[in-house]
């Protein structure tokens, strides 16, 4: 019987789905029980080699955090028991330690735990990769999370791009094909480009023959209600998804066009080229959609670089209210053409393979 091993990715949807390559690389040799968080968890069960979800919101992750009280804290130390683990793979991000969640792993009786610290790690990490030092620093999230599954013994054996399972036929929800989403929300503000502009993507792009999908969750139904305002017979899918369905709907698109959020990941994990409009915040050289056909938009050194901000700290938002409608559209059609005209269908199995 393969041994059963823990993989960590405590935050959101997008980062369990960079986590995806990792995950699979551990499930070669392993079981993996899959630790996230609530905002990751439907990503979770959606990758290739995960054998169960443990889901538990970690007070130094979730913004708001639960209390870190004792109850807290025991309700995952007893699963942890309960999961019968050999080892765990602590993911995390260059600004993220593994050492709260080491420390509660030992605790729970875990034997072997691996992961990357900046800081001194003593008995809590037996596997530790030092950022910046036998870590680059700058490097996409996908390959970090390889990197660390790989220093804990767990090699990566194919491409390395992000996969998901078997998505469901989205034609109902669509209609018919070729058709362009645009997703105009984002986790938080200071990654959002502004609606009007989605809106004067929408009108450019049925101007010129182009159908248009509007995608949002049940919170962003005003945001896509002006976007489809602008572009007659659009269809607005805002709150009418499962992320199965969702993922469905990006695998049948010919482009995507999304901010810095999780959807844009979920797009690179069927294989749909995007058009991101990527705020600084974070780095792009990290955070960008991974191991697809791309244009990165935003202007990557105004003042927000690098801040994390969850509000645009400049006036204005410069990195992305900067860019213009008409710039989305033709990077999106350049995306279009570049596929040679493809018109994809959706089918039971696509994003599973592309």
């Amino acid at each position: 019987m393969k041994p059963r091993v823990l993989v960590a990715r405590l935050d959101s949807l997008g980062d369990v789905l960079l986590a995806g390559p990792a995950v699979r690389a551990v499930a070669e040799r392993a079981q993996v029980v899959m630790l996230c968080g609530p905002r990751g968890a439907a990503a979770a069960h959606l990758l290739p080699g995960v054998s169960e979800v443990i889901v538990w919101d970690a007070p130094w992750i979730s913004d708001p955090a639960p209390p870190a009280d004792a109850d807290h804290l025991d309700s995952l130390v007893g699963r942890l028991r309960a999961a019968r683990l050999s080892e765990a793979v602590i993911l995390t991000s260059f600004h993220q330690s593994p050492l709260p969640l080491a420390m509660l792993l030992r605790v729970a009786g875990v034997p072997r735990i691996s992961g990357a610290s900046v800081d001194y790690p003593g008995s809590l990490l037996d596997v530790r990769l030092r950022p910046g030092e036998d870590l680059p620093e700058d490097i996409p999230e996908p390959e970090r999370a390889l990197a660390i599954a790989d220093a804990a013994g767990f090699p990566c054996r194919d491409d390395g791009r992000l996969r998901i399972r078997p998505v469901p036929e989205a034609s109902a929800l669509t209609g018919s094909a070729p058709y362009i989403v645009l997703h105009p929300g984002a986790a938080v503000p200071a990654r959002q480009w502004p609606v009007t502009g989605f809106a004067g993507a929408a009108r450019l792009l049925t101007e010129q023959g182009r159908r248009v999908v509007v995608t949002g969750g049940s919170d962003e139904r005003l945001l896509t209600r002006a976007v489809v305002r602008e572009a007659p017979g659009a269809v607005d899918l805002a709150g009418a998804c499962t992320l199965p369905q969702l993922a469905g709907v990006l695998a049948g698109a010919s482009v995507v066009i999304v901010g810095n959020t999780g959807p844009a990941h979920l797009a690179a994990a069927v294989g749909t080229p995007i058009v991101s409009l990527f705020s600084p915040v974070v780095p792009a050289e990290r955070w960008r959609p991974y191991g697809v056909p791309q244009r990165l938009l935003g202007d990557q050194t105004a003042p927000c670089r690098g801040s994390r901000a969850r509000v645009c700290p400049v006036p204005g938002h410069p990195c992305l209210a900067g860019v213009s409608a008409q710039a989305v559209v033709a990077a999106a059609l350049d995306l279009e053409a570049a596929r040679g005209g493809e018109t994809i269908a959706s089918s039971p199995t696509k994003g599973a393979q592309r």
